[in-house]
């Protein structure tokens, strides 16, 4: 069985894509690890760029280009969902890590160093570690978790509204290799904290305090869509969180309680003109 699946999901990266690649391609491990690309229909060069690693790496990259976007097109909250889906199920890997085209790694031991905790750890279902921001407008880099972020996170941390693990940062045990995603999970926009909330119900989240990453924020980034000034994107964050609490069996409900009331909150303010 394949150790790790390396998953990136991509749309018109071509300015970042081979240094994605690049990143991924220079982990030096002690096990087999693959490379597993969806481009869901690039208007750029971003399929030609990946088309030259295949070529380059004969039998390490396993890419789905997609002739036509793989949608939903509306509401833009969604945009790229069924890609990414589709390429998680993809994954074959007893671990995945994520990497969206447009971030990178900068550590060639970062995946042997998450593997050996997952090996040796049973009990925890993912792995995420530091990474630095940075900003295509010149804004000021800086790292992503702060000093005080806590080594062991669980479910409850996330249902608390909190964000604590940059994506190009994860690497957790494949749940969705033999289970489907929650039927809630379609109607989530934010389809990170989807995955993320699946797969901390199952086990423990660990941090490793180490930089080994970039996590890069530009116009074209779907954080700039998924913000709290987004009336839709807090709607369906709000209809999220109460659809996990139904999920759970209302095991929390004391938690999700008090966050649907932040959303409820923040929903009651006056609407901004363009919101």
């Amino acid at each position: 069985m394949m150790k790790v699946s390396v998953c990136v999901p991509a749309y018109n990266h071509e300015k970042y894509i081979a240094q994605m690649l690049d990143g991924a391609l220079m982990q030096q491990t002690r096990f087999p690890f693959e490379i597993v690309i969806g481009d869901d229909a690039s208007t750029d060069a971003t399929p030609a760029i990946i088309q030259k690693y295949m070529q380059e790496n004969p039998g390490r990259i396993r890419a789905f280009l997609h002739s036509e976007n793989q949608g939903p097109k509306e509401p833009r909250e969604f945009a790229g969902r069924n890609n990414v889906l589709q390429l998680l199920k993809a994954c074959k890997g007893e671990y995945v890590a994520m990497c969206e085209g447009d971030d990178y790694w900068t550590d060639p031991l970062k995946l042997q160093k998450q593997v050996n905790f997952m090996d040796a750890n049973p009990d925890f279902a993912m792995c995420h570690h530091n990474v630095t921001v940075i900003y295509e407008d010149g804004s000021a880099p800086h790292l992503f978790n702060n000093p005080e972020q806590k080594l062991i996170s669980t479910i409850e941390d996330i249902l608390e509204d909190k964000w604590f693990m940059a994506t190009a940062s994860w690497l957790y045990r494949n749940y969705f290799l033999i289970n489907d995603f929650a039927d809630w999970h379609a109607k989530a926009a934010a389809g990170d904290w989807a995955v993320a909330i699946q797969l901390a119900a199952n086990g423990k989240i660990r941090y490793l305090p180490e930089v080994m990453g970039v996590y890069r924020k530009h116009s074209a980034g779907l954080s700039n869509v998924h913000s709290r000034d987004n009336r839709n994107f807090l709607k369906n964050r709000r209809e999220m969180f109460e659809n996990v609490g139904q999920w759970l069996e209302n095991r929390y409900s004391n938690t999700i309680s008090k966050t649907l009331a932040e959303y409820d909150k923040q929903l009651s303010q006056p609407e901004k003109i363009g919101s």
